[in-house]
């Protein structure tokens, strides 16, 4: 076989390895591109979340950040029950967690359903705010978790190894024409 017949073979594997890649590109890409576009806008988003109100409301602050002063986390769960009834007629709503913040003097009570908070002055149990947290449903769009616990591994785990492929696919796609062109020197 001559040098000239060998490139052309070399080629021609070339080409057609390179027309498959473009389609699993292709489609990879669609099927990941509702993902990505989801968890890039929400991600904005969380990485905005401090700054923006409607996203997650203000810290507050309490009157000290001396622990010894402060009431009791019953207390407190008890308070933030009470204060979300009230605002928002929701009663016997479970807690989810109890957010100490001993830097600004105030815990934040988190409920499971709803995307409530509390805000609590540590020392005196005054309620400093009550309003939804955005950003915790957000953040479930984002990771998946939103549908499940299994969807979230399930499709994060898909997503990682589908740019991983998209990465090592479009290298090859970048990488094969050059080779190409220089066989047909």
């Amino acid at each position: 076989m001559s040098t000239t017949q060998a490139h052309k073979t070399k080629i021609k594997q070339l080409t057609g390895i390179l027309r498959s890649y473009r389609v699993y590109h292709r489609y990879l890409g669609i099927g990941l591109g509702v993902f990505l576009i989801i968890s890039s806008f929400t991600g904005f988003l969380l990485g905005w979340k401090k700054d923006i109100d409607l996203l997650q409301p203000p810290t507050q602050k309490g009157i000290t950040t001396d622990l010894r002063q402060w009431i009791s986390l019953a207390e407190m769960a008890t308070i933030a029950q009470a204060a979300l009834d009230s605002a928002q007629q929701l009663p016997d709503t479970r807690i989810d967690r109890l957010e100490a913040r001993p830097d600004k003097g105030i815990v934040k009570v988190l409920f499971a359903e709803g995307y409530w908070e509390v805000q609590l002055d540590a020392s005196t149990g005054n309620v400093l705010s009550v309003a939804r947290r955005h950003s915790d449903w957000i953040e479930q769009l984002h990771d998946g978790s939103i549908i499940s616990d299994g969807f979230k591994l399930v499709s994060m785990n898909l997503l990682g190894l589908g740019l991983l492929a998209l990465a090592i696919s479009g290298f090859i796609l970048w990488l094969f024409p050059r080779k190409v062109r220089q066989l047909k020197k």
